[in-house]
């Protein structure tokens, strides 16, 4: 037995400590409930989607930690020497996301183009080399897609929907979850992508709609795009919303594993904002940001 394949084995054997997780069952049925889709609509608006649907680019900078068990469980996905801060360029009606991410052990690039029946495509260099091997590139395109629906929430659902993203939706009943604190009585809208996320062939979702607002205040996620996570859950909080440009940002996360264990994954935040640069696909599709890419995200204020 592998070295991998024993660390899957011993965090799939806890069989007590992931019954204590909440499930995440399959979204039954094979369509999608109008008042499912219109709670998607008015989550999506609430966050701001007329006004993402007009943008073009979108600049952002995010910093966090990590703490000191995870990258020991999941180093591909964790990459703690290379996450720590990191810039990333999404060319929203290019259908591709750009990050460079910075760390002790030096820096990591990362360009994914999304499909909306397929896989699609990423490409990643650590320190100016690029990676060749399925797991780091799997690894990569997980990361990023899970980035993009932090951020966007119930807008980048809307987005892949009307793109064509095969996706079923579904009421789940509501809970009270707490946030930072702050308690937010929710809706939760089940769904079912197919693809999922980063090269999953298709994903579990529940997001917690609060009724005050409209805002996803959590998403609770599976985790199959890597093998060495099939099986897995997590969830990840959104708050400190801040209004700018007609759209609600999230500009703090926190991260946790549910199954196959209850476990901090990462605490991260939104710190660089901006729209609209004019960014080319050409400016980030290499190793590092040229050109309208280069400079860093503005500061949130």
């Amino acid at each position: 037995m592998s070295h991998r394949t024993g660390r899957r084995a011993a965090l799939l054997a806890l069989p007590a400590l992931a019954g204590c997780a909440a499930p995440l069952p399959p979204v039954e049925g094979t369509g999608t409930g109008a008042e499912a889709e219109a709670l998607l609509a008015r989550s999506a608006a609430a966050h701001g989607l007329p006004a993402l649907g007009a943008a073009r680019d979108l600049a952002v900078r995010y910093e966090g930690e990590w703490p000191g068990l995870i990258d020991r469980l999941q180093p591909a996905l964790v990459d703690k020497g290379f996450r720590g801060g990191s810039e990333e360029r999404l060319l929203l009606r290019a259908g591709i996301v750009a990050q460079q991410h910075s760390g002790p052990a030096g820096r990591k690039a990362v360009v994914r183009r999304a499909e909306a029946t397929g896989p699609g495509e990423v490409r990643v260099w650590f320190n100016g080399e690029e990676a060749r091997d399925a797991e780091r590139r799997a690894a990569a395109a997980l990361v990023v897609d899970g980035y993009s629906l932090f951020l966007l929430g119930p807008m980048h659902l809307a987005r892949l929907r009307a793109g064509g993203r095969p996706m079923r939706l579904a009421l789940a009943g509501d809970e009270r979850v707490s946030v930072d604190g702050v308690a937010h009585d929710c809706q939760v809208l089940r769904a079912r992508l197919a693809p999922g996320l980063g090269f999953s062939e298709a994903e579990e979702l529940a997001l917690f709609i609060d009724r005050a607002e409209g805002l996803m205040r959590r998403v609770r996620f599976s985790l199959n795009g890597l093998e060495s996570t099939r099986g897995a859950v997590a969830e990840v909080d959104c708050s400190g919303h801040l209004a700018r440009d007609g759209i609600r940002w999230p500009t703090r996360f926190h991260e946790r594993l549910l199954r196959p264990l209850p476990l901090p994954v990462h605490d991260w935040r939104l710190t660089g904002l901006d729209l609209d640069r004019g960014v080319e696909a050409g400016e980030v599709g290499g190793p590092a940001f040229l050109g309208r890419a280069a400079r860093p995200a503005a500061p949130l204020g």
